[in-house]
């Protein structure tokens, strides 16, 4: 029997996982309540559909995230406090997101913790651990393809410079 080969749950968290988790708490946590600022700002139905799923997924994140490192003896991050209801009418021009860039943000975010995942995913020793973030991974993955789509269809991707004329080759 090889190091670190029994049941996973009772194996010890290195230190890596427990920041990754820890981060992993606090940065769904940051996620719901900026997604649910973002609720205010949206107006387009689909948008808010997909801000909705979000903050779905961050709970998810945090509760699971939280329950290991619980169950491991570490404090898992505080909650942040919950922001008062506001109507999209009332917040000013001046300050209030447009829908393309609400899911501009959203796309960053996502893109930036799909990211970690993987890191933490392929750092993590503990399967079940790797497990979790391998899940993470997928849901954002599937996030991000719906966050490409929505903005296709809706006029709002700002692509990269595209090359529509390729180089001709020259021989040597």
């Amino acid at each position: 029997m090889g190091i670190l080969s029994g049941n996973q749950k009772d194996e010890p968290l290195h230190y890596g996982e427990i920041y990754a988790l820890w981060q992993l708490s606090m940065a769904a946590k940051g996620c719901i309540s900026v997604n649910r600022a973002y609720q205010f700002h949206a107006g387009d139905k689909d948008l808010k559909k997909l801000i909705n799923d979000v903050i779905d997924q961050a709970e998810l994140e945090a509760s699971e995230s939280d329950a290991i490192l619980t169950s491991n003896g570490i404090v898992p991050p505080p909650s942040l406090p919950d922001r008062p209801e506001t109507k999209l009418e009332d917040i000013p021009l001046g300050v209030k997101f447009s829908d393309q860039e609400l899911a501009s943000m959203i796309w960053a975010d996502n893109s930036v913790s799909l990211v970690a995942c993987s890191q933490s995913m392929v750092a993590s020793t503990r399967e079940d651990v790797g497990a979790l973030f391998a899940k993470y991974n997928a849901a954002k993955a599937a996030l991000g393809l719906r966050l490409l789509k929505m903005n296709k269809e809706k006029g709002w991707l700002i692509p990269p410079p595209l090359q529509i004329k390729r180089p001709e080759l020259v021989e040597a």
